[in-house]
């Protein structure tokens, strides 16, 4: 049969699978796959966050998922968001879970919820709720009372709200799957005899809340029963040691499609055929369920992002940041779904047989009494083609691939071999911003001792001060040396991300850390006047830690200040008299917000005295269309944005990659967000960025024809 002709048969058959009805009264499982309706099922999932995009946006990236060949939306629960503070809930506008969910079931799809309630995700503090720390006596994710009755009350919550609309698979609603906890074993050993026993208490309290379908614990080797085990990474075909129990079905809750960034990171960029292949080896060594990690990642807004990452999230997966498909990643993929789904009876009734076809080729085949065959040729040679005999035939293999036979005959598809048309991501230039008449610029106050609310004796953790109110906490100190110091240098050591040093409120200069780096030295020559001098160092967090046992016990802030006058003199200030404001003073007077926006007070923009610590404001009008939107700024240094009160996230232009380039420079602004005419920008400057330089872009993709 000709392949124009047979991919046409296997799609048609394709799409009498989707069109099945979604939301049985059961789901169970076997050794096989999940078991709905008492159909076993080979499913394809994707993960999309419901808060890192709009309401509005929600149903196009459900649908393109579901045009993609997927079956399932997966997605964490975001505790930090939901309950602010204990007791208060919020599930209103991108936060609405419930709205998400039948979003999924209107268009024919199946949910997995994973509550954790801890989530990393490169989400500050891991999803918990900054509260949690002040909670006496608690150890996070620890056989640890305080913190077990706030876990199982937020769990309790969300199942008892999904309960009473009806959204679990044995209610008739979407949900198939549920996960508590979030790899934990990559920490377990660090609890002792406490690790176990949570995660043992973990799993009971889940069951027994009785939802009706299957638990699953990814990265657990140990997981109860009847929790099952699962695989996070890039190659569970190769890595997987398999379910802990023969009864439990093999599956993959992340494949991770491309990989987050961080500021002074380069992005990571994987390839469609290298998904498609590892893909393909977990379903030919029984795999059932596989969920790639992000299909959509979406924004960081606000300060949601934890510490350097980039506000754009998993932007290289198969629907980018904005919801454009990305090809030829989402079109492979998406024949790679066809192509099982018409294999999936004799891949989950037939048995399965492996043998070596080479010393790097190797078959999978999976044979039915009745006749039916499937059979995946392995080439794990990575530089060269492969002929093999299968079956008294002579096959070609690619590099790198897996064909897929689906009659054990016919290659219906080759993960090596991209059919779809390639395309790139333009921007358009839609309004530029450099009238000077259109900004007015507000300089934020420098605090010094005598000014700060708070006083210590000692230098406090930053994150325990602020309470993740503000990135900002303010350390500022007072001083008179001798005569003798005529050449000082301060020297201040952090476990911070950023330090900006202020002598006498002049700016004198700053240093920052990065991601893989823990702490940082700021070492820069200061003037100090005869008298009484004002010493005021910002401290400032680019986002919460996400990971790591006892999380409750990290340190931030400034660790130790001096000011050096000769090699054998100097003054340590690291246990003195210090005074400490949370924020800024545009925080606090929330000038970002529409109707606080008169409560500064601002000037006419004068760049040729750019300093430090400056609020920018200006307006613009929609641009017309439907593309999606982006504010390009290339020209800024460090800081935050906000569109109409609303916050498109952290920026952080100078931090450059090792090859000079900035990790980002376009910030993702909803249309949502966005009026027709009128609409208020705002920008928090840290350094001496230029905000005339700045723009407003659409976003579009172009195909390019042929694979490049």
């Amino acid at each position: 049969m000709g392949w124009r002709l047979w991919w046409w048969w296997c799609w048609a058959a394709l799409m009498v699978v989707v069109e099945e009805k979604v939301g049985g009264e059961e789901v169970t499982y076997d050794g096989r796959s999940l078991i709905i309706d008492g159909q076993r099922k080979i499913l394809f999932s994707g993960s999309i966050h419901y808060p890192r995009s709009t309401p509005q946006m929600w149903p196009a990236l459900i649908g393109k998922a579901k045009e993609g060949g997927l079956d399932v939306i997966q997605t964490y629960v975001f505790w930090n968001l939901h309950e602010p503070q204990p007791g208060e809930y919020d599930f209103n506008g991108r936060y609405d879970l419930v709205k998400f969910i039948k979003e999924v079931q209107a268009q024919g799809l199946y949910a997995c919820l994973r509550i954790g309630p801890y989530i990393e995700s490169e989400w500050a503090y891991g999803g918990f709720p900054f509260w949690l720390h002040d909670v006496p006596g608690i150890v996070y994710r620890s056989d640890n009372e305080p913190f077990k009755f706030y876990m199982q009350n937020f769990t309790t919550k969300i199942m008892n709200l999904m309960k009473a609309e009806g959204l679990y698979a044995s209610q008739g609603g979407p949900i198939i799957l549920s996960q508590i906890e979030n790899e934990y074993q990559n920490i377990e050993a660090a609890f002792g005899e406490k690790g176990p026993s949570y995660v043992r208490w973990a799993a009971k309290m889940a069951v027994e809340l009785e939802t009706g379908v299957p638990w699953v614990m990814c990265k657990q080797a140990d997981a109860p029963d009847p929790v099952i085990n699962t695989c996070n990474g890039m190659r569970c075909g190769e890595t997987f040691a398999g379910p802990n129990s023969v009864k439990k079905p093999s599956m993959w809750t992340e494949n991770w499609t491309s990989f987050y960034q961080v500021y002074g990171g380069k992005p990571y960029i994987r390839s469609a055929e290298d998904i498609a292949f590892h893909v393909t080896l977990f379903i030919a060594k029984n795999g059932s369920y596989i969920n790639y990690y992000m299909y959509h990642g979406g924004t960081n807004f606000g300060r949601t992002a934890s510490a350097y990452v980039i506000t754009s999230y998993y932007d290289q997966a198969p629907l980018d940041e904005y919801g454009l498909m990305r090809q030829p990643k989402w079109g492979h993929l998406k024949e790679l779904h066809a192509a099982i789904k018409l294999c999936s009876t004799p891949l989950l009734e037939g048995v399965q047989t492996n043998f070596s076809l080479g010393p790097l080729q190797e078959a999978y085949v999976y044979q039915q009494e009745t006749g039916g065959c499937v059979a995946f040729l392995v080439n794990n040679n990575g530089g060269n083609n492969a002929t093999i005999q299968f079956q008294n035939v002579s096959f070609q293999l690619l590099p790198k691939s897996i064909s897929i036979l689906s009659d054990c005959e016919n290659v219906i598809f080759n993960t090596a071999k991209v059919n779809t048309e390639y395309n790139e991501r333009t921007t358009t230039r839609s309004q530029t911003f450099d009238d000077e008449n259109k900004w007015e610029e507000f300089k934020d106050s420098i605090p010094n001792f005598l000014d700060a609310p708070l006083k210590s004796d000692e230098l406090l953790e930053q994150m325990n001060t602020t309470k993740d109110k503000s990135d900002y906490l303010w350390y500022a100190f007072s001083f008179q040396p001798n005569s003798s110091c005529t050449e000082p240098v301060l020297h201040v050591e952090s476990l911070g991300h950023v330090a900006h040093a202020f002598v006498n409120s002049i700016y004198a200069g700053a240093a920052h850390g990065s991601h893989d780096v823990k702490g940082f030295t700021l070492e820069i020559p200061i003037v100090l006047i005869d008298g009484m001098n004002n010493i005021s160092i910002l401290s400032v967090m680019v986002g919460l830690p996400d990971s790591g046992a006892f999380l409750e016990k990290r340190f931030a802030g400034l660790r130790q200040v001096e000011i050096q006058c000769t090699e054998k003199e100097f003054y340590n200030f690291t246990n003195h008299s210090w005074g400490y404001q949370v924020g800024l003073l545009g925080e606090k007077l929330q000038i970002y917000n529409n109707e606080n926006v008169g409560n500064a007070g601002w000037s006419k923009i004068d760049l040729s005295s750019k300093q430090p610590l400056t609020w920018y404001k200006s307006v613009f009008d929609a641009p017309m269309g439907s593309d999606p939107i982006a504010l390009d700024l290339s020209t800024m240094g460090k800081g935050e944005a906000w569109v109409n009160g609303q916050s498109i996230g952290r920026y952080w232009v100078s931090f450059r990659t090792s090859e000079g380039n900035s990790s980002q420079t376009l910030y993702h602004v909803p249309r949502s967000f966005l009026q027709t005419t009128g609409n208020s920008l705002i920008l928090l400057e840290e350094f001496q960025g230029d905000p005339l330089q700045i723009s407003l872009d659409t976003i579009s993709v172009t195909n390019l024809h042929q694979p490049i």
